[in-house]
């Protein structure tokens, strides 16, 4: 249960934002006088359009709290995330290091997650196990934040269009300061959206000053809540490739799950 949780909030954990409105405030959105909900929405979703297509590289330390009412109980994981586009060909890895739960001391607990296009390989330290899921040709490689814009509900990456089919979106105004810090967008499932079995609504605080994302709350339709806070961003700095090598420790048992092949009816 809790591999799936991971498996599936792994990639909520990344979203951009433009900056040439990294400075306005919900009254006056980049020149938006008084700021009509729709118009203003309409700018913040462009400028997280641009602000993806610009994103060359990113590293952000990264900090997970999952919440579950139903089981009273409190996961917090902490770790870093990485992020690199050369030409075509995109990979996106996160390191988990420590683990929190509950009242308990913090431990370390390791864990990754890289993907490189094709593959998305899970490494987990706990149980020595490793899987290899394969979710493209090995020709036609998919964009990681295309792949987490279809699969999950992740502000930014999924295109405008497609994000207001998928959800209701409304700018909140904040209050006191963090009026003065962020940005904070609701989105609300809609009934036939794709995530209506997964998710009831997100909220999205960017940084002003960054232009960046700064935290998000998700909450699932088991009203589970998803918490993350994304510290000290580094964007489009340096990366060094070996972050995303793939090194399986010695010992580890691994499951390879290859792409399911269409139907020769889907294919027509």
């Amino acid at each position: 249960m809790e591999n799936k949780i991971m498996t599936k909030v792994v990639f909520i954990l990344l979203g951009t934002v433009g900056t040439c409105w990294a400075g306005c405030s919900t009254e006056n959105l980049c020149g938006i006088p008084g700021g009509k909900q729709a118009d203003a929405v309409e700018v913040v979703l462009k400028q997280l359009n641009l602000k993806t297509k610009q994103l060359k590289s990113y590293q952000v330390q990264v900090e997970y709290k999952l919440i579950q009412p139903v089981f009273e109980s409190t996961t917090l994981r902490k770790g870093a995330l990485y992020y690199a586009k050369s030409g075509k060909k995109t990979k996106l890895r996160i390191n988990f290091g420590t683990l929190k739960q509950d009242d308990e001391k913090e431990q370390k607990y390791r864990e990754e997650f890289i993907f490189d296009g094709v593959w998305l390989t899970h490494i987990n330290y706990q149980t020595k196990q490793v899987r290899l899921h394969q979710l493209a040709e090995p020709n036609k490689p998919v964009e990681a934040f295309e792949f987490v814009g279809k699969n999950f509900p992740i502000v930014g990456f999924a295109g405008i269009g497609d994000m207001k089919k998928q959800f209701e979106i409304k700018l909140i105004e904040q209050q006191g300061g963090e009026k003065d810090k962020f940005h904070q967008l609701h989105l609300k499932v809609r009934p036939n959206s794709i995530h209506k079995d997964k998710y009831k609504s997100i909220d999205f605080w960017i940084d002003k000053k960054l232009g960046l994302p700064a935290r998000l709350v998700a909450i699932s339709i088991e009203d589970d809540i998803h918490r993350i806070k994304l510290v000290k961003p580094k964007v489009n700095k340096k990366l060094n490739t070996k972050i995303f090598e793939v090194k399986i420790p010695k010992g580890f048992g691994k499951e390879i799950i290859p792409m399911k092949k269409k139907a020769k009816s889907e294919l027509d």
